[in-house]
């Protein structure tokens, strides 16, 4: 495969602060405990887990009834084993792409400090506890003529109700495998699927099936924690953090005050009547609207209670020995406002790095790129940008010469004739300054037709723009987070997860465009 690097600041929507996280730590490290990008970090990240037998003792046993024995947990089991940790919503047919690119960067990482005497495991934290179902029950695949369908499933569902619970009675099978005719190795990818997706299964299970189908020779240890037995465990720590709720409020609007003076954004908006609390209670996600000082009040159910999107990781790195964890830009900008949380009920925190991001690229992309002289980010545009980028890669090189020195003499002309005027007579400068811009824009106009009528009259050009965007930028998204990953696999093979997987380079921030 052939690899390319992206710059996050060359992608549309990039925030300020992931681009600092990125490229300039030193200007968002205090909201953060570690460098990931220095070597040193893991390691002091590593000494800092101070986890004791019980609770790995405990840990082991709930993930061994989640998971079946492995390696991992084998591993996991022995004193001085660390995690690396990511997760996602258990979204349909494994939600977006970087659901799998989250995962391979954390296997790559437990693999790295494992072969550098820091054993490691990498554990994937399946997001049930989330209730907005309707953002978990779609996801977009593609046909072989690059156009994207939409892929969705119904349930029962109350809108609080966590959706890992939820049984899926009639998941879009047929759908997907409509959608996936004609790819040389859909068969596979339809068994995988088949065999998790089975009807009357929850999302957590079809979710999970999947994920270590997919991933089954890496080792990934996955974690449901709506399991009672996981909640058992980070029980006592929930308890503390609702005692502590004044000063973890307090803190966090100190925070997000600090964070919008940066110059940054708050991810998670915290408001005086904010609550870091749901409980879960018969079945349903419920919000809790206490005053802060009443928190402690719900101590005696702490295994009930359901943190927010900004406690939930401090429960997690409780509950784990954590050594880093891996997540997208969003998450990145969660743990700039957990940290407080961090200081506070951990007194550490771990690594935070950003995922391995990918845009995979077919061999039909690339030779459009190439014969337009295209570069992927000249594709991450709106439609009529694009189509004016491959029309002018057709006009003749004399001809688009012509244009350009028409263009550059017409500007000259006036400005020599603009300075001729200033010394007659002033206000006749003035007037030529007035009409120049629209003199200059009919050349350039002139300009834009020639390039449209050469489109027209070369058929292929549309086509292969339309394969350009459907790929690369459909529905003005980034690839990675519209597409699943089914699709591709379909395309290319289900062992593009090991080729993806040794793609991913750690010491490199950028995005990465793969050739398959």
């Amino acid at each position: 495969m052939e690899t390319v690097c992206i710059r996050h600041t060359d992608l549309p929507g990039t925030s300020r602060l992931f681009a600092d996280f990125s490229y300039h730590f030193d200007r968002v490290a205090k909201f953060y405990g570690h460098d990931p990008h220095k070597t040193e970090s893991l390691k002091a990240a590593a000494k800092e887990v101070q986890y004791p037998d019980d609770r790995r003792a405990a840990l082991v046993r709930a993930l061994r009834a989640q998971n079946g024995d492995s390696e991992s947990l084998k591993r996991l089991a022995q004193p001085g084993t660390v995690a690396v940790v990511t997760g996602q919503q258990v979204g349909l047919f494994g939600g977006p792409a970087y659901t799998i690119y989250k995962a391979v960067t954390a296997v790559r990482l437990a693999e790295g400090l494992s072969a550098h005497g820091i054993p490691a495991v990498p554990i994937f934290w399946l997001a049930s506890e989330d209730h907005d179902f309707p953002e978990v029950s779609h996801t977009y695949t593609f046909d072989t003529a690059q156009h994207a369908v939409r892929l969705h499933v119904d349930a029962a569902h109350s809108g609080s109700q966590p959706v890992g619970g939820i049984r899926l009675e009639h998941p879009p099978i047929e759908e997907l495998q409509k959608s996936l005719k004609g790819f040389p190795y859909a068969d596979g990818v339809m068994a995988a699927v088949e065999q998790s997706y089975r009807p009357g299964a929850t999302m957590t299970e079809s979710f999970r099936a999947l994920l270590q189908s997919l991933l089954s020779r890496m080792g990934l240890i996955t974690l449901d924690p709506l399991d009672p037995a996981i909640r058992a465990i980070w029980a006592p720590k929930a308890a503390e953090a609702l005692t502590a709720a004044p000063e973890l409020k307090a803190r966090l609007l100190e925070r997000n005050r600090e964070l919008a003076a940066a110059g940054y954004h708050a991810q998670v908006l915290v408001e005086p009547k904010t609550s870091l609390f749901f409980l879960l209670d018969k079945g349903e996600r419920v919000p809790q609207r206490l005053k802060d000082s009443e928190f402690v009040s719900l101590c005696d159910r702490a295994a009930d209670v359901s943190p927010n999107a900004l406690l939930r990781p401090v429960l997690q790195d409780y509950l784990l020995p954590t050594v880093a964890y891996v997540g997208g830009p969003g998450e990145l900008a969660y743990f700039a406002q957990s940290s407080v949380i961090y200081e506070q009920l951990l007194g550490r925190m771990p690594v935070v790095l950003a995922r391995s991001g990918f845009t995979l690229l077919d061999a039909r992309a690339q030779k459009s790129l190439d014969r337009y002289k295209l570069s992927v980010t000249d594709v991450l545009v709106p439609e009529e940008a694009l189509m004016d980028r491959l029309a002018r890669a057709l006009v003749p090189e004399n001809l688009e010469r012509s244009l350009v020195d028409a263009g550059g003499e017409v500007d000259r002309c006036l400005t020599h004739l603009t300075e001729e005027l200033e010394r007659f007579d002033p206000t006749l400068a003035a007037a030529l300054q007035k009409s120049r811009a629209k003199m200059l824009y009919q050349v350039e106009k002139m300009r834009r037709k020639t390039g449209r009528e050469i489109l027209r009259r070369d058929a292929r050009a549309g086509v292969d723009a339309q394969h350009l965007i459907g790929l690369l930028y459909p529905h003005k998204h980034l690839q990675e987070r519209f597409y699943s990953i089914l699709p591709f696999l379909a395309k290319h093979g289900m062992d593009l997860v090991d080729r993806v997987h040794d793609a991913v380079e750690l010491s490199c921030p950028d995005h990465r465009v793969l050739t398959v």
